[in-house]
């Protein structure tokens, strides 16, 4: 639900001169409040209710403005700011203090947790998000002054109290608050590439390189006859009654010296696999 900026102050009060607040969007709504607190749910507490929301509004907007030029739109800012506001109306008990002092942080907490949640193209971890938080602090806060140079890793690192690695961490979430389309072009002209056009892709060779050099031993190891039979139907893609014929034994038999000496090659494979990984568990260990 959008909530429109009141045109007026939209409270039925009238501050005096002894009630002035530190500032003008910061109205005397005591006596709404204490109403507040005596309603049930229904009609009567909710126009209150939509009352006071009214009245604080322009404040909500003042602490949205804060977070401007972030990469959110104002309108957007606002609407959380609301959001945040209706959340410290339903949660102020009026007999703890001015509502203002309560309603800051909660309307700022709630601007701060639509930026760690809602705004982070990819999902980045809490902690990850907390650095990055600190080195953008600390990098302002070293600049500050006219001609200050920009921070050196370490320089921040002294400032903050955080590693070096946990510095470096932060700068690169800085720069990784948006993504950027596989399809952007990264170069100007006819001959424009994207980015995707630079990135790598699985080679299923490297898997084939990798199972042939596994089978070799095993493969060698066969009796000639065998290997003879494989390298027929594998190499020379003789089918099996043409092997049959040659060598002047039956397709049958042709199959089942195949499938032995498959199976051979594949349990050497598979033992040696075993094998290596027990002596790496044993070394860790």
């Amino acid at each position: 639900m959008l909530i429109e900026t009141p045109t007026d102050s939209g409270t039925s009060e009238t501050p005096t001169p002894s009630a002035r607040r530190r500032h003008e969007d910061a109205p005397d709504t005591a006596a709404l409040f204490a109403k507040l607190a005596t309603l049930e749910e229904g009609p009567e507490r909710d126009a209150v209710r939509d009352e006071l929301v009214t009245a604080w509004l322009p404040m909500a907007h003042r602490i949205a403005g804060r977070f401007r030029d972030r990469g959110e739109s104002v309108e957007d800012l606002r609407q959380v700011a609301a959001l945040g506001l209706v959340k410290a109306i339903d949660r102020f008990d009026p007999e703890r203090g001015a509502f203002e002092s309560y309603a800051v942080p909660t309307i700022t907490g709630e601007i701060k947790r639509h930026f760690r949640d809602r705004m982070w193209a990819l999902r980045v971890p809490r902690r990850v998000q907390e650095l990055r938080n600190k080195v953008r602090v600390a990098r302002r806060e070293l600049t500050q002054n006219p001609g200050s140079p920009e921070p050196s890793v370490a320089d921040i690192a002294a400032h903050t109290g955080l590693t070096e690695e946990e510095v470096s961490a932060g700068m690169e979430a800085l720069e990784s608050f948006s993504t950027l389309s596989l399809d952007a072009e990264l170069s100007a002209g006819d001959d424009g590439y994207s980015l995707a056009d630079t990135l790598g892709a699985s080679d299923s060779s490297y898997d084939v390189v990798i199972d042939r050099e596994s089978a070799k031993e095993g493969l060698r190891r066969l009796p000639e006859r065998e290997r003879a039979i494989l390298y027929m139907r594998f190499f020379e893609d003789m089918t099996q009654s043409r092997i049959a014929d040659r060598l002047g034994i039956s397709q049958m038999h042709v199959s089942r010296l195949i499938s032995r000496s498959c199976a051979r090659v594949r349990d050497e494979v598979l033992g040696q696999r075993t094998a290596r990984r027990g002596r790496g568990g044993s070394a860790a260990s």
